[in-house]
């Protein structure tokens, strides 16, 4: 077989291969994802919240939320706070100066806010998630704020702990995770007894 040959079949078989892969992983994956979104929307959209129409958070997502009348979220190290764009931990290491003094203003807060013991304030009061986007708390750390935020929208604190018990979500598949609730939907909940 000559160099000429052998030189055009290889330059035919790397363009069939070039060719093949721009369809398959330009084209049609893409397009497969594309579709697999749409027909999955609330997954695939960031599971916008709406109420009454109007979208107000992400299922997926943490917002901030102040006054005493909500339940708090986690702190967040995502830019200016719960920023999409900027999710990330502070990467700060369990001894940074930094760190310890910001865990100690949270603890102080969290304490006086909801009448808790310092040394009993939940961790989740304390640290932002590995994201700085988690949208759940522990049930333990709602519980904590259920005084406050009864005492501030005029209910009952057994009204608004089976709020908290009814928005407390198990393990995933019985056994992944934690249980934790969702700040969000525990505030839309909130928001619409009041109203």
């Amino acid at each position: 077989m000559s160099t000429s040959t052998n030189l055009f079949r290889q330059l035919r078989t790397g363009l069939l291969l070039l060719l093949v892969a721009t369809a398959g992983l330009g084209l049609l994956y893409p397009t497969a994802v594309y579709a697999v979104g749409r027909i999955v929307p609330d997954r695939a959209d960031g599971q916008i919240v709406s109420v009454e129409g109007t979208d107000v958070g992400s299922a997926i997502i943490g917002q901030s939320f102040t006054g005493p009348a909500w339940f708090w979220p986690r702190p967040s190290a995502a830019g200016d706070g719960y920023d999409p764009t900027s999710s990330g931990a502070s990467n700060l290491g369990p001894e940074n100066e930094d760190l310890l003094a910001a865990v100690e203003e949270r603890r102080a807060a969290a304490a006086a806010a909801d009448g808790t013991a310092p040394a009993e304030v939940a961790p989740d009061a304390l640290t932002a998630s590995g994201s700085g986007l988690d949208p759940d708390i522990s049930p333990e750390y709602a519980q904590q704020q259920v005084a406050r935020v009864a005492a501030a929208r005029g209910l009952s604190g057994q009204q608004v702990a089976g709020l908290v018990a009814e928005h407390t979500r198990g393990r995933a598949l019985g056994f992944l995770g934690e249980e934790h609730v969702n700040v969000l939907e525990l505030n839309i909940t909130l928001a619409a007894l009041a109203g």
